[in-house]
């Protein structure tokens, strides 16, 4: 096995040989649209011939509805659910990512584990730690950082699904009532991804503007990392 492809020791259990697909990472506060964007990405990337797969925080099938249930207790304490997550993590990179990766799709990640380090890292949870937890996990061949205001975070969550007690960071105690506890809490998980983009060399993607806009900045980068495949073939109009 490469280690190169791990950020840390990977699986040690396992060899899991060249992996000829890629993985690229979606990242960015609530509200900001990643899901949306994924969505859009894998159609416009299937039409073009790729077989693709996607996956996100808290899907895997060992530890969803185990999460859901600890989310809606606010009983766990940091350390617990941020093994909670990495179990959720791991089960999924296993099972779903590195198999896609080995049969030649594109992998698109809603969120990876760089969004649970920053929320972990506001709850005290030791950040060389959780480093250290995710050293299993593959360096993504491409990380988008999709980055918008705290003005528009909070007007997109409120026409839309709402606010909700961990996106407003609650637990935390920054305020006496979900909006303005919402506005600080994503102002510091803000700060924390400012960190992670520097350390894991993301690409910020400006996510202030219409979808549309938005989608077709995220299919620039995506197309110089395949190399542009997609146009090889065609014949020019």
């Amino acid at each position: 096995m490469n280690k190169a492809m791990f950020y840390g020791a990977g699986f040690p259990y396992r060899d899991f040989g060249k992996l000829t697909g890629k993985l690229i990472v979606l990242e960015g506060s609530d509200g900001v649209g990643r899901s949306t964007q994924v969505k859009k990405l894998r159609a416009w990337l299937e039409e073009e011939g790729y077989a693709v797969s996607d996956t996100g925080l808290t899907r895997s099938e060992l530890t969803a509805a185990g999460l859901e249930v600890a989310k809606s207790g606010h009983t766990l304490g940091p350390i617990t659910m941020s093994l909670f997550y990495a179990a959720d993590f791991a089960d999924r990179l296993e099972n779903q990512i590195i198999p896609a990766l080995q049969a030649g799709f594109v992998v698109l990640s809603d969120r990876y584990f760089y969004s649970v380090i920053a929320r972990d890292s506001l709850r005290g949870v030791n950040r060389s730690w959780s480093k250290q937890l995710y050293g299993i996990a593959l360096r993504p061949d491409l990380v988008l950082y999709m980055k918008a205001s705290i003005t528009t975070l909070a007007t997109r969550l409120i026409h839309g699904r709402g606010l909700n007690f961990w996106e407003a960071g609650m637990d935390l105690h920054l305020a006496d009532n979900l909006y303005d506890s919402f506005v600080n809490y994503q102002n510091l998980i803000r700060e924390q991804f400012e960190i992670l983009s520097d350390e894991y060399n993301f690409m910020t993607i400006d996510a202030d503007r219409s979808p549309d806009e938005i989608f077709e900045d995220l299919k620039t980068p995506i197309l110089e990392l395949l190399h542009n495949r997609l146009t090889k073939g065609k014949k020019p109009k």
